[in-house]
C-alpha cells in the first residue's frame, strides 16, 4: 500500500496506474467493521497523529485558492484487512496543509459503482475499482473552479450513504466538510482539518466527480432493451425485434427496431397479468386489464433479463391503484418515458432533488392528466412550484420540508384539493386565495413559524383537521375557535402555549379532539368546549384542570402538577383516563361514578387510599395505582371484571382476602415493593377458577408458606418472587404450576430448587441468583429452557444429562466460588451462546503481592421481551498508564450492532484522545464524535445511547485526588452515591426531558411525531450513529467532571429502562444493602424487570474507596545474588478485590463470558501433551518493591505470564516431582515455573487436563509497539489485575493459550514472522468468528491464530487425559500455612519476609470482598540478553 510523495509543484500531479482493490469490508483504525466501497481510500488520508498538535509553522507550498489533484491507486496488503498506519500524505501534501487551517483535502470518487453497496466478502473481490482523487484545495474553492481544473461537468455530494445531490457551481466542497464537522461538535480548526482528510469520513460525507450508477435504482425506475416481441395470442402474428420499455405503470413497445420514433404501443399493466410462457425459454406474456385486454409476448435473451423484468412487472400488476413510487432515488427529473403512463393517479417523488426545468422537470408534471396525489416533500425546492397549481385534478398535495417561505395565490386553482401538507417549512402566513378551496378538509402547518391560527381558516368551511404543532402560538383564544365552526381536530403540541382563555361565554361546540401536549400551561379550563371527546395535555405544568364531561371519552393528563381535576357533569362516556405523575392526594368522587371507565392510571401520585366504589366498579378492567402511599386495598364486595392491577411501591401489609376469587378475570397482578407477609388464597375451596397469568411479588417479606397459596393459580405463566424471605419452595406445590414459563427466585435464602421444577415443561427462564443454592437444579432436561441464571450462589458441582436442550442460550454461573466443573460438563456447555463462568484460584488470601485500585465493579444485563440483547458494557478497572478506570454502557434500543461496535472501540478512542488533549470537555467530546465517525456504515441508519465514565487524576495535580469525568448522549445515566444520597452526573438527551434540545430540533425543522420522536425514529436528540438524522440528531455529548472524595461510596450506570422503573434514591438504597457490586447490579436489573420493564436492562455498579490512607507501598527488600544466566524478571501484582480486570470487553472482569455467535469450541484450541521434564538452571529472583495503586512503580516491563506462587518469586516452594503431568518440571522450556499453584490466565486446570480460555473481546488501547518510551508507559504492563476468586485477567496485553503443554511469548519479532507465515497470514485482518468487528491490530490477529488452532468438533478446550503424578505433594488446607512457614524457614537462597496484610483502609465495610485474591504472577525470563523489552506481549498457540 505504498504512496508516493508528490514530486512536483504543479497543480495536477501525475497519477499512477490503477491497482485492483478488492471490494470488501475494511476495518478501520477504530476497530469498527466498515463495509467500504471498492473506491474507498484504504489508507488514512490525513496527517499523522502528531501533525495536528503543537505549532503550525512553515511556508505554505501553494496559495490558499490553489487546487492540487492527487490520484491515488491503493493496493491492500495481502490478507490484511486493516489499514497500514505508515501510509500518510507525502511531505509536499503536508506542506500544503501546514500553517493554514483553511486548506484541506477533498476525496473525490468516481461514479462507476453503487454509492453504497451492501457488505461484501471475498465473493465480490473481483469488482473493479473506481478512481479516487485527492483534491487539495481551500475553503474558498468552488465547485466551478474544481470542475474547470479537471474538465468535469459537475460534482455530487452524498450524505450518510443516502441521497446523491448535484452541487451548485458556487458551493464550496471543503467548506461544506468543515461546516459538517463543526456541526457535529469539533471545535478546534486544526482538528477539523485533520478529520476532513480522514477517509473514514466518506461514510458521512462523500463527493463524486460524476453521478454514481445504481443498478438497483435503474431497475426500479426504468427497464428497456431490444427483444423479440409478438403481439396478441394468435399464431398469425410474427416475432419481431423491437425496443421494449417498462416504466411507471405501462409496457411500451416501439414500432421500429432500435428507435423510439413513430408509433408507440402502450400496454397498461395495473390490474393486468404477467405470466411465464413455458413453451419458450425466457419468455413472458404481458396482459392489460379489462374486457379489451391486449397481450404482448416478449422473449428475453438471458435469464437475468427475464428475472429482472418479471420481478418489476409483477409489482406493477399487483397494484390496485396506478401508483408510481420514485422516492429516495436522488432524481433531478422523472424519466421521460413516464409520461407515456397517462393512467398514473398517485406519484411519490419525496426525498429527491427535483428541478423545474428539463424534459422530466416539475414544469412537465401537468402532462399527467389523471394525477390525484403528488408527494414532493424533502426536495430542497426553496420556493413553491407554481406549476403544481396547474394540475387541477389533484386531491392530495404534500410539499413538506422544502424550506418554503410563501404560498402563491395560485393555490386557489386546486378546487379539488382535499389534503394539503405544508409541514416543516418557514411559513408565517397563508394567502387569501387558499380560502377558496371548498373541498379542503385536512391542512398540515406543523413546524412552521405561525404565531396564531391563520384567519383564512374561517373561510375554509370544509377543514375539520388542523395540525399546527411546533409553531409559536403562545396564546389561544377559544372565541377564535368558535368562529371556525368546522374544526373538529386541532393539534397544538410544542407551541410554547402559555394560556388558553375565553373572554365570553360562547360555547365551542364543534371541537372534539384537542392536543395540547408539551406546552407551558399552568392551568387549563376547557369547560366551554362542550363536545370534547379526547384531550391530550401531558407534560405541562398544570395544577388545575377543568373540563366538560358531556362527551368526554379519553383524558391524558400525565406529567403535570395536578392537585385538582374538575369534570362536570360526570363523564359517563369516559373509558380511558391517565392522571399519572401528578400530585393528587385524593381521588375525586366523580371518578367512581363513571359508568364506562375501563382504564385508569394513577401511578406516581400521593394517594393514601382507594375508594371502595372504584375497585368494585363493574366496568374497570385495568387499574394502575403504583408508586403511591396506599396502606390498604378495600375489600371486594362482588365479582368484578378487573383484568390488570398494579399496586407496586406502596405500603401494603396485606391484600384483600377475597381478591382472587372475586376478581376471576384478573390476569396481571404486581404488588412488588410493599410490606406483604402473605398473599390471599386463590379460592375458598380446593377447586380454583383463577385465570391469573402474571404475578409479581418481588421486594416483600413473604416466606415459604406462600408457596402453598400459589397452587391454585394453575394458569400462571410468570412468577417473580425475588428478594423475599423464602427459605425453601415446596416441591409438591411447584410441580402443579405446569404452565409456568418464567420464574424469578433471586435474593432469597434458598438452598435448593425442588426437583419438581422438571414438571414445568414450558419453563424457558429461571433466575435464581443471590441465594444459597448448593445443588444445580434439574432444569436442563426442560425442552424449552432458554436462560438460566444461578450466579452468586454456593454451587459446588453440576450433574448434567447426556445432552443439553438446543434451546438453551444463556447460562450464568458466576459468583459460585466453590464450583468445580468437570471436563465433560465443559464440553456440554460449549454450545451455549452465552456462557458465564468464574475462574478459580486454589490459593489462600494473604499470599499475594497485591496492588489494589480504589474501586471495583460488577455489571448485569438482561434481555427484554424481544429476546435480543441490544446493550453492551465497557468496564476497565485499570485504564491507561496510571491508576485510572473507564466504564461505559451502550444501549442500541432495538439494534445490537452499534452497542457492540462501541464496546470494542470506544476505550481505544478515549486513550488516543487523551494523547491530544488534557481538557475534559475536549477529549471526551472528541471521543464521542470520533467514535461516531468510526461506526462507518453501521452508524448511518443505526444508533445507540452511550455513557462513558473516566476516573483519573487531574493533569495539574497527578498525585492529588481523583476526579470523575462523565460524558453521555441519549438516555443512559450515571448516578454517584455521596453520603448516602444520589448525585446525578449525566444529562438525559430526550425530547421530553430537555427543553433546549427540543427547541434546537424544532429550529432545524425536524418533524416530531406525536410520540415525541424525531421523524418517528428516536426520542433522543443526541446519539452515536443515526447519522442520516443529522443535523437533528448529533453525537456531541454532555460532559461533566466531578471531583471524588472519601464520602463517595459507589457509582451506578444504567440505561433508560433501568431508571424509568427504579428511581435514583431506590437505586442508591438498593446498592447500599449489597456487599458485592455484581450482586448489586443484578438486583437492580431484577427489580426493574419485576416492576414491569419489558426492554433490555443494563446496570454497572462501581464501588469506590477513595481515601487518603489507601497507600499500600512497601519498602524494597535487599536481594540475593542470582546464579546462572541473567533473566529479566518483573513482578505482576494482583489486587485483593474480587473485581479488578484489565479488560475492555463485554465481561465485567468477574466472569469469563463466551458471548455472541461463538461457542466455546470455536474460541479454544486443544491443549496438548506433556511439558518438558528438563530442569533449566535458574537462581532465585529478587523480590520486588511492593507498590500501591496511588504510587505505582516505574520499573521496566518484561514478558509476563500470570500465575505464580504467592510467596515471592522463588521457584523452590511447593515443588512437585518430575512427572508427565502438565507443567511438571521445575521450569518448563519457556521459563514458566511449574510450582505455580495459581491458575494461568485463560487456562483452567481440571486435574490432569487443561482448558484454555481466549477472550476475543480484546482491545489495543493498552498496547504499545517498540521499546517503552517512558516509565509511565512502562508502568502499564507492570500492573496486573485480580479476577474474582483470585483469577488473573490480562485481556488487553496478554492472551494465553496452550500448545503441547507450554506457553509461547510472542513479541514484535515473532509477530512479523506470523504475518509472513503461509499458515497464519490469511488470518490477519479477518472478521472475528463471533461476529465482532474489532480492529485487527496485532493482538487481534494473534487471537485469531489461536482461534484457528485445531479443535475438537465436540466443543470445549480438550486436552488429552494424563495420569496424575502419584508423587505429587498435596497439602491439606488446614496444614497449608504451617507447611508454608516451614518451607520458608528452610529457604536459604533468598530471604522472604512475611507478607503484610492488607491495610484496613483498603477494606470497605460495605463492599467486602468475599473471594480470595489472586497470587502475584511469576516472571518469565527472556532468552538471550536483557534489552528493554517491547510492551506488545502475546501468548498464543501456533
Amino acid at each position: 500500500m505504498a504512496m508516493e510523495d508528490v514530486e512536483n509543484n504543479s497543480a495536477v500531479v501525475a497519477t499512477s496506474t490503477q491497482a485492483g482493490i478488492k471490494k470488501g469490508g475494511d476495518v478501520g483504525d477504530n476497530g469498527a467493521c466498515i463495509d467500504r466501497q471498492p473506491d474507498t481510500v484504504v489508507h488514512q488520508a490525513g496527517l499523522n497523529q502528531t501533525a495536528g498538535r503543537g505549532s503550525r509553522s512553515g511556508p505554505g507550498a501553494h496559495a490558499a485558492t490553489g487546487i492540487r489533484v492527487l490520484k491515488r491507486n491503493m493496493k491492500r496488503n495481502g490478507s490484511r484487512g486493516c489499514v497500514t498506519r505508515k501510509n500518510r500524505f507525502g511531505s509536499r501534501e503536508r506542506d500544503w496543509l501546514k500553517g493554514d487551517t483553511q486548506r484541506g483535502c477533498v476525496c473525490l470518487y468516481g461514479g462507476t459503482v453503487d454509492p453504497q453497496p451492501p457488505a461484501s466478502g471475498p465473493q465480490a473481490s473481483s469488482t473493479p475499482q473506481t478512481d479516487l482523487k485527492l483534491v487539495l484545495c481551500s475553503t474558498t474553492t468552488t465547485v466551478e473552479e474544481l470542475c474547470a481544473q479537471r474538465d468535469g461537468q459537475g460534482l455530487y455530494v452524498q450524505l450518510h450513504g443516502d441521497l446523491v445531490r448535484r452541487l451548485d457551481p458556487t458551493e464550496r466542497p471543503l467548506q461544506m466538510v468543515y461546516d459538517y464537522l463543526a456541526a457535529m461538535g469539533y471545535a478546534d480548526p486544526v482538528r477539523v482539518q485533520q478529520e476532513a482528510a480522514n477517509s473514514d469520513l466518506s461514510c458521512l460525507i462523500r463527493f463524486y466527480s460524476e453521478r454514481p450508477v445504481n443498478a438497483d435504482q435503474q431497475e426500479r425506475t426504468l427497464l428497456k432493451g431490444v427483444f423479440s416481441v409478438r403481439k396478441g395470442k394468435s399464431q398469425l402474428h410474427k416475432w419481431a425485434e423491437r425496443q421494449v420499455i417498462l416504466c411507471g405503470t405501462c409496457l411500451i413497445v416501439a414500432s421500429v427496431k432500435d428507435s423510439l420514433t413513430g408509433k408507440m404501443h402502450i400496454l397498461p399493466l395495473v390490474g393486468g397479468k404477467v405470466e411465464e410462457v413455458k413453451r419458450r425459454q425466457h419468455c413472458l406474456m404481458f396482459s392489460s386489464a379489462g374486457s379489451q385486454a391486449q397481450t404482448y409476448f416478449v422473449n428475453f435473451d438471458t435469464l437475468a433479463d427475464y428475472q429482472r423484468w418479471h420481478r418489476q412487472a409483477s409489482k406493477v400488476v399487483s397494484q390496485t391503484v396506478s401508483l408510481v413510487d420514485l422516492s429516495c432515488y436522488s432524481l433531478e427529473a422523472v424519466p421521460e418515458y413516464l409520461f407515456y403512463s397517462q393512467d398514473i393517479t398517485h406519484l411519490n417523488l419525496r426525498h429527491n432533488f427535483m428541478s423545474l426545468q428539463g424534459p422530466g422537470g416539475l414544469l412537465n408534471l401537468p402532462r399527467f392528466s389523471q394525477l390525484k396525489s403528488l408527494n414532493l416533500c424533502h426536495n430542497r425546492l426553496g420556493v413553491f412550484p407554481e406549476c403544481v397549481c396547474e394540475i387541477l385534478t389533484l386531491t392530495e398535495l404534500n410539499l413538506s420540508c422544502n424550506s418554503l417561505q410563501t404560498v402563491p395565490v395560485q393555490i386557489g386553482n386546486l378546487q379539488s384539493l382535499q389534503t394539503l401538507s405544508l409541514d416543516g417549512n418557514h411559513l408565517s402566513s397563508l394567502p387569501e386565495g387558499l380560502g377558496g378551496l371548498s373541498q379542503l378538509n385536512s391542512l398540515g402547518l406543523s413546524f412552521n413559524n405561525f404565531s396564531h391560527i391563520p384567519d383564512v381558516l374561517e373561510r375554509l368551511s370544509a377543514v375539520d383537521k388542523l395540525a399546527m404543532a411546533g409553531n409559536r402560538v403562545e396564546s389561544l383564544e377559544l372565541g377564535t375557535l368558535a368562529k371556525m365552526s368546522h374544526l373538529k381536530n386541532i393539534d397544538l403540541r410544542l407551541n410554547g402555549l402559555r394560556w388558553v382563555k375565553s373572554d365570553n361565554l360562547e360555547a365551542v361546540s364543534q371541537v372534539t379532539q384537542l392536543d395540547l401536549r408539551d406546552n407551558c400551561l399552568d392551568s387549563l379550563d376547557l369547560s366551554s368546549i362542550s363536545n370534547l371527546e379526547t384531550l391530550h395535555c401531558q407534560r405541562n405544568q398544570m395544577e388545575t384542570l377543568t373540563l366538560s364531561g358531556f362527551t368526554l371519552r379519553m383524558l391524558h393528563a400525565s406529567s403535570n402538577r395536578l392537585t385538582t381535576v374538575n369534570i362536570y357533569p360526570v363523564p359517563n362516556q369516559l373509558t380511558h383516563m391517565d392522571l399519572s405523575q401528578n400530585l393528587l392526594d385524593y381521588l375525586p368522587d366523580w371518578v367512581c361514578d363513571c359508568r364506562k371507565i375501563e382504564m385508569l392510571d394513577l401511578t406516581h401520585n400521593l394517594l393514601s387510599e382507594l375508594p371502595s366504589r372504584l375497585l368494585n366498579s363493574l366496568s374497570l378492567r385495568k387499574l394502575l395505582a403504583g408508586n403511591n402511599r396506599l396502606q390498604r386495598v378495600p375489600d371486594l364486595l362482588d365479582h368484578i371484571p378487573l383484568e390488570a392491577l398494579d399496586l407496586q411501591h406502596n405500603k401494603l401489609a396485606e391484600l384483600p382476602e377475597s381478591l382472587f376469587y372475586k376478581a376471576l378475570n384478573l390476569k396481571y397482578l404486581n404488588v412488588s415493593a410493599n410490606a406483604l407477609e402473605s398473599i390471599p388464597p386463590s379460592s375458598l375451596s380446593e377447586e380454583s377458577l383463577s385465570t391469573l397469568q402474571e404475578l409479581y411479588l418481588t421486594g416483600n417479606s413473604l416466606n415459604e408458606n406462600c408457596g402453598a397459596l400459589l397452587v391454585g393459580h394453575q394458569n400462571l405463566r410468570v412468577l417473580h418472587i425475588a428478594y423475599n424471605q423464602l427459605l425453601s419452595f415446596p416441591a409438591s406445590k411447584l410441580s402443579k404450576l405446569e404452565q409456568l414459563e418464567e420464574l424469578n427466585l433471586s435474593g432469597n435464602k434458598l438452598k435448593t430448587i425442588p426437583s419438581t421444577v422438571s414438571s414445568c415443561k414450558r419453563l424457558h427462564t429461571l433466575i435464581a441468583h443471590s441465594n444459597h443454592i448448593t445443588v444445580f437444579p434439574e432444569i436442563l432436561s426442560l425442552p424449552e429452557i432458554k436462560l438460566v441464571d444461578l450466579s452468586c450462589n454456593e454451587l459446588t458441582e453440576i450433574q448434567l444429562p447426556d445432552s443439553l436442550p438446543a434451546t438453551l442460550q444463556e447460562l450464568d454461573l458466576t459468583g459460585n466460588s466453590s464450583l468445580m466443573l468437570e471436563h465433560k460438563t465443559l464440553n456440554l456447555f460449549s454450545h451455549i451462546t452465552t456462557l458465564k463462568l468464574d475462574q478459580k484460584s486454589t490459593t489462600a488470601a494473604g499470599d499475594s503481592l497485591s496492588t489494589s485500585t480504589p474501586w471495583n465493579h460488577g455489571y448485569s444485563e438482561m434481555s427484554g421481551q424481544r429476546n435480543k440483547l441490544c446493550v453492551s458494557v465497557l468496564a476497565v478497572d485499570r485504564f491507561g498508564d496510571s491508576v485510572e478506570a473507564c466504564y461505559g454502557i451502550f444501549d442500541g434500543d432495538r439494534n445490537e450492532e452499534v452497542p457492540r461496535l462501541l464496546q470494542c472501540t470506544m476505550g481505544d478512542v478515549l486513550c488516543e484522545e487523551l494523547q491530544h488533549s488534557s481538557v475534559d470537555s475536549v477529549y471526551m467530546c472528541n471521543t464521542f464524535i470520533t467514535s461516531h465517525r468510526k461506526l462507518g456504515m453501521a452508524g448511518q441508519k443505526l444508533g445507540a445511547s452511550a455513557l462513558l465514565c473516566y476516573i483519573h487524576h487531574e493533569p495539574s495535580d497527578p498525585g492529588g485526588n481523583f476526579s470523575l469525568t462523565v460524558a453521555n448522549v441519549g438516555t443512559c445515566q450515571a448516578v454517584l452515591c455521596r453520603d448516602g444520597r444520589p448525585v446525578p452526573l449525566s444529562k438525559v438527551y430526550s425530547l421530553e426531558n430537555c427543553t433546549e434540545e427540543m427547541e434546537r430540533v424544532k429550529l432545524c425543522k425536524a418533524i416530531i411525531t406525536e410520540d415525541n420522536k424525531v421523524s418517528g425514529v428516536t426520542c433522543c436528540s443526541r446519539l452515536l450513529g443515526c447519522s442520516y438524522l443529522s443535523p437533528w440528531v448529533l453525537p456531541k455529548p454532555w460532559v461533566h467532571t466531578e471531583p471524588l472524595c472519601s464520602q463517595d461510596e459507589f457509582l451506578i450506570l444504567g440505561n433508560r429502562a433501568l431508571f424509568e422503573r427504579v428511581s435514583y434514591q431506590e437505586a442508591v438504597c438498593t446498592v447500599q444493602t449489597m456487599r458485592d457490586p455484581r450482586a448489586a447490579a443484578k438486583k437492580l436489573c431484577s427489580l426493574a424487570q419485576s416492576y414491569g420493564c419489558k426492554d433490555n436492562i443494563e446496570a454497572v455498579v462501581v464501588s469506590l474507596n477513595i481515601s487518603e490512607d489507601s497507600c499500600t507501598c512497601e519498602p524494597p527488600v535487599p536481594t540475593a545474588e542470582t546464579r546462572g544466566p541473567p533473566t529479566a524478571l518483573v513482578p505482576v501484582s494482583v489486587a485483593p478485590g474480587p473485581t479488578d480486570p484489565a479488560t475492555l470487553s463485554s465481561s465485567s472482569g468477574i466472569v469469563s463470558e463466551f458471548n455472541s455467535e461463538t461457542s466455546a469450541s470455536e474460541v479454544g484450541s486443544e491443549a496438548g501433551s506433556t511439558a518438558s521434564d528438563e530442569h533449566p538452571s535458574s537462581g532465585p529472583a529478587s523480590r520486588p518493591e511492593r507498590r500501591c495503586s496511588l504510587h505505582p512503580a516505574t520499573t521496566l516491563c518484561g514478558i509476563m505470564v500470570p500465575g505464580s506462587v504467592g510467596a515471592g518469586t522463588h521457584p523452590g516452594l511447593f515443588q512437585r516431582q518430575p512427572s508427565s503431568a502438565t507443567f511438571s518440571s521445575n521450569q518448563s522450556d519457556n521459563g514458566l515455573d511449574s510450582d505455580d499453584e495459581a491458575p494461568l490466565e485463560g487456562v483452567i486446570s481440571n486435574g490432569s487436563k487443561l482448558e484454555v480460555e481466549v477472550d476475543i473481546h480484546c482491545c489495543a488501547f493498552q498496547l504499545r509497539s517498540g521499546a517503552p518510551e517512558s516509565p509511565k508507559d512502562l508502568d502499564l504492563e507492570k500492573r496486573g489485575s485480580d479476577y474474582p476468586n483470585g483469577k488473573m485477567r490480562r485481556q488487553n496485553s496478554v492472551v494465553v493459550s496452550a500448545t503441547n503443554g507450554c506457553l509461547l511469548a510472542v513479541c514484535g519479532r515473532e509477530i512479523a514472522d506470523l504475518k509472513k507465515s503461509p499458515s497464519t497470514s490469511s488470518l490477519f485482518g479477518k472478521k472475528l468468528s463471533n461476529g465482532s468487528v474489532v480492529a485487527p491490530e496485532d493482538s487481534h490477529n494473534l487471537i485469531e491464530v489461536a482461534l484457528e488452532a485445531p479443535k475438537k468438533k465436540s466443543g470445549y478446550f480438550t486436552a488429552p487425559a494424563q495420569q496424575d503424578p502419584e508423587d505429587q505433594l498435596i497439602v491439606p488446607p488446614s496444614l497449608e500455612q504451617e507447611v508454608r512457614e516451614q518451607l520458608r524457614s528452610q529457604n536459604t537462597l533468598v530471604s522472604v519476609p512475611p507478607l503484610p496484610s492488607i491495610p484496613p483502609s483498603l477494606k470497605d465495610p460495605v463492599w467486602d470482598h468475599p473471594h480470595p485474591p489472586a497470587f502475584a504472577s511469576n516472571l518469565v525470563p527472556c532468552p538471550g540478553p536483557v534489552p528493554i523489552l517491547q510492551q506488545e506481549v502475546y501468548d498464543t498457540a501456533l
